[in-house]
């Protein structure tokens, strides 16, 4: 049964935008125990906000239980369009920041994983010059998939990110950044573990592989190549995983499984030979056009990856 008498549709108060946030952090750490760490406060106090935030909107959100927590349809739905409301909230306080003639206000910046110890990436260098240049604005890095990403970017969840290129949508603007070298790997267990034999991909096509389980330059060389995906993850390192069961060759960036070859865990296969180059690119939204924190953060990436380009 729905609460009654919802304050909501009508004017939004500053009340209904904090239980807005509260009820976003909830949904994003998978429950009120798990916000708890993220909002810095108490869960009766959470829970006590999100049923003030059920009565105001006349809706139930979630349920809470045994079984654990799990958002009702109507807030799945509520979810959603916070997101887009708290986006606008970041993107007016941006703007009136700009009119001003100021550089404040929040910058969202989502990254796809596994960039930070890639030798060319530069994003760090640019976030450097970027604070230093602003240091009013409040920096957001999120470490997510392609989809995510690309999803947040089109919402306004993110004014910039960056991925692994794999399409385009017209709705988003492009610039290529820096370069990812894939190679397949074996492990311990495996036949191919420290083989000196120069495998084909006609081979590979014979063998179990790990991959990536979603829209990617993964996903896409395993339908060019025609390979046999025994085996997906949500991310690079559950591919790493299922590659050191030894059951399984997979793709992993170079630099990422380094530490791995190292200690003796991982074989590079066929190098020179059973890999490619993977191409990130920084992207945001047509329209609007990118606020000015937006604008000089990307000026920063693109000036920092240029020797790269």
């Amino acid at each position: 049964m729905k609460p009654s008498n919802p304050h909501l549709p009508g004017q939004i108060a500053d009340v209904d935008l904090r239980l807005l946030r509260v009820f976003k952090s909830v949904v994003e750490c998978g429950g009120m125990a798990a916000a708890e760490l993220e909002l810095n406060v108490g869960m009766p106090t959470i829970s006590r906000q999100i049923k003030d935030l059920e009565e105001r909107l006349g809706l139930v959100l979630c349920r809470r239980g045994r079984a654990g927590f799990a958002l009702t349809a109507e807030g799945g739905e509520l979810y959603a369009a916070a997101l887009q409301l708290l986006s606008a909230t970041t993107d007016f306080r941006s703007r009136v920041e700009e009119i001003h003639d100021r550089i404040g206000g929040e910058l969202h910046l989502a990254v796809f994983e596994k960039t930070v110890s890639n030798p060319a990436s530069r994003i760090s260098q640019a976030l450097e010059r970027f604070h230093r240049a602003a240091p009013a604005v409040s920096l957001n890095i999120h470490v997510s998939g392609i989809e995510a990403i690309e999803q947040g970017v089109l919402s306004g969840q993110f004014q910039l990110g960056i991925v692994p290129e794999h399409r385009q949508s017209a709705s988003l603007a492009y610039q290529r950044l820096f370069s990812e070298p894939m190679q397949l790997y074996a492990a311990p267990g495996h036949p191919w573990f420290a083989s000196t034999e120069r495998w084909s991909w006609a081979d590979l096509r014979r063998q179990p592989l790990a991959a990536l389980g979603y829209q990617s330059p993964n996903m896409r060389l395993a339908h060019r190549k025609q390979l046999v995906r025994q085996a997906t993850a949500s991310d690079q390192e559950g591919v790493a995983m299922l590659i050191l069961t030894g059951c399984f060759v997979g793709f992993l960036p170079g630099h990422y499984a380094q530490p791995f070859v190292d200690e003796g865990r991982l074989s590079a296969v066929s190098p020179g030979l059973l890999g490619y180059q993977c191409e990130f690119v920084r992207l945001h939204r047509n329209d609007p056009s990118p606020s000015r924190a937006a604008r000089m953060l990307i000026e920063m990436l693109d000036e920092a990856h240029a020797q790269e380009n």
